[in-house]
C-alpha cells in the first residue's frame, strides 16, 4: 500500500508509533522496507510465549488525532502520517509489557475510531491460535487425546478477545501434522494468519 501526504502539524506529545506501523504495513502486505520489517518482528514478538498478546493493538494507535489548521484526513492517511512522520528521527520502540504470569492476553480496549466498515475487514482477519496438543495409545489400546487449542481473535471495533477452539480448526497453513493413526504426539505452537487489505493471505508460526 502507498499513500502521498503532506506532513500536519505534529500531534502533541506524539512519536513513531509501533501499531499504527503494524496497521499500515500489515494493510499493505508487509511491504519490504526498513520500518515494515520492524512492524513485523514486533508483530511476531508478541504471539511468542510467554505472555501471548494481541499481535496489533490497535487502541495504541491514535487514528482519531486532530491535526489543526489541516483538512480532515481519511483513516488511513491520518495511520500513514502517525506511523512514518517522524521515521527519519526517530528510532522504533517495541516495549515489552508482559504482564506475570499472563499467559493469554486480552482486552475490551478498541480503536478510538469506527473501523466497523468494510476498509477495516483486514484487522478482523488476523486469527491466532494457540495450539496445545497431545495424544497417546495407553496400555489398553485407547487413545487418550488432550487438545487445549483457544482462538484469539478481533471484534468489530479492534478489540480482542479468546474463545476454545481445537485442533481440527487450525489453518492447513499451520506446519501442525496429525498422525492418521494414534501414534504418541505432541504439538504446541502459536500461529497467526491473516488477509491484507487486498486480500492475500499470510501466516506465521512459533514453536515453543
Amino acid at each position: 500500500m502507498t499513500a502521498a501526504v503532506s506532513s500536519p502539524a505534529p500531534v502533541q506529545a506524539q512519536t513513531y508509533q509501533i501499531d499504527c506501523a503494524i496497521l499500515l504495513c500489515l494493510a499493505g502486505g508487509w511491504p519490504a522496507s526498513v520500518p515494515c520489517a520492524r512492524a513485523r518482528a514486533e508483530f511476531i514478538r508478541r504471539i511468542t510465549p510467554w505472555p501471548v498478546e494481541p499481535p496489533l493493538q490497535i487502541w495504541r494507535c491514535p487514528m482519531g488525532a486532530s491535526f489543526g489548521g489541516q483538512a480532515p484526513l481519511s483513516p488511513m492517511e491520518r495511520l500513514y502520517d502517525i506511523a512514518f512522520r517522524e521515521l527519519q528521527e526517530s528510532a522504533l520502540s517495541t516495549p515489552a509489557e508482559a504482564v506475570p504470569g499472563l499467559i493469554l492476553a486480552q482486552t475490551q480496549e478498541q480503536a478510538d475510531i469506527d473501523i466497523s466498515g468494510d476498509a477495516f475487514d483486514f484487522v478482523r482477519s488476523i486469527r491466532v491460535y494457540h495450539i496445545q496438543f497431545s495424544q497417546h495409545q495407553n496400555r489398553d489400546g485407547d487413545c487418550i487425546r488432550s487438545d487445549s487449542t483457544r482462538l484469539g481473535s478481533y471484534g468489530t471495533q479492534g478489540d480482542y478477545g479468546w474463545a476454545r477452539s481445537s485442533v481440527s480448526a487450525v489453518p492447513e497453513a499451520s506446519s501442525l501434522a496429525l498422525p492418521e493413526h494414534c501414534r504418541s504426539y505432541s504439538w504446541r505452537s502459536v500461529f497467526v494468519d491473516w488477509r491484507d487489505h487486498a486480500g492475500n493471505y499470510g501466516s506465521e508460526e512459533v514453536r515453543y
